[in-house]
Order: C-alpha cells, then structure tokens, then sequence
C-alpha cells in the first residue's frame, strides 16, 4: 500500500476511557460516529487503506467503521498490525471473539513480530506510522502509548486528527 493514501488509528483501551466496557454510552456512541466521519472524510482526500492495532477499545471502534465503510466505497482497504500472535490471549472471551472476527475480515494481517516482549506494541505503532502520511487519534491528553504514538507521528511528519474522548 501507498503510505501517501494510507491512514492508521491510535485510541485508549476501555480502562482509560472515561466510559470503560459500557459502549453505549452516549460519549462511546459519539466517539463511534466521530470515527466514522473522520473515515469519511479522509477518504474523500484520497485515503484508501486503513491500518488498525487492534487492541480493545478504541482500536476495535476504527477498525469496525473502517471495515463497514469498505462496503460502502470501492477501493478501500483495512490492515490489522498486530504486534504479536498473543495479542488477545488473555482477553475476556466475548473480546477474543471480536478480535478475531475482525482480524477475519480485514484484508491485510501484518504480524509485526512473533513473540510478546515490552516493546512490540511501541513497535506495532511505529509500523502504522511509518506506512501511513494520517493518523486519526481518540485521546485524553493523559500518558501512554497513544501520546507516544502522537508524538512519533508528529516527528514523522504525518497530520494528526485527535478526537476529544471527553466530550
């Protein structure tokens, strides 16, 4: 995929997320459809491919609008960077459910490395960064692997669009 018409997502889990699990919320169900929009819109500057981490939480809501967007528009594209094959190992079972379901149905899998260590979910986000010219981000301003993602983006040279949890 081209990194100039390909954009990833950086969110928080639902631990730090002001709504936890409880998506339906009335800020989770706003987040969802901020998400969507902000697909929308980068497709309409030219943006085809969609790479997720796919972690739980806001990772899962980028990735469902992404592949639900690939029915509606020709030429789109969702990648899961998965930063280990133990990624969801110890994930409740009704999340492992949806992980994989969604893995399924993307059209690319990218396994950034084989083995969990500290630092494959740092390496899963410079993957995305380093293959995409946007990043979307659903933030608080709190420290994390979603700032440093940010930040790493930023030095990049990609355009961030962050989306406000909060509100």
């Amino acid at each position: 995929m081209k990194r100039e018409t390909s954009c990833c997502f950086t969110g928080h889990r639902p631990d730090k997320l002001p709504w936890h699990g409880d998506e339906s919320d009335p800020r989770c169900v706003r987040l969802k459809e901020e998400i969507s929009a902000q697909i929308r819109l980068a497709y309409e500057r030219g943006y085809r491919h969609f790479i997720c981490g796919m972690a739980r939480g806001a990772d899962f809501y980028f990735c469902e609008a992404a592949l639900a967007f690939r029915e509606e528009r020709p030429g789109v594209t969702v990648e899961a960077a998965i930063p280990c094959e133990t990624q969801a190992a110890r994930w409740p079972e009704r999340d492992r459910d949806r992980y994989f379901d969604l893995v399924a149905r993307c059209d690319y899998e990218t396994m950034v490395q084989r083995g969990y260590d500290q630092g494959c979910m740092l390496r899963r986000n410079r993957y995305m960064v380093d293959h995409a010219s946007l990043l979307i981000a659903a933030f608080d301003g709190t420290l994390g692997g979603t700032m440093y993602t940010i930040t790493y983006a930023i030095r990049q040279g990609l355009e961030v669009v962050t989306l406000d949890v909060e509100a």
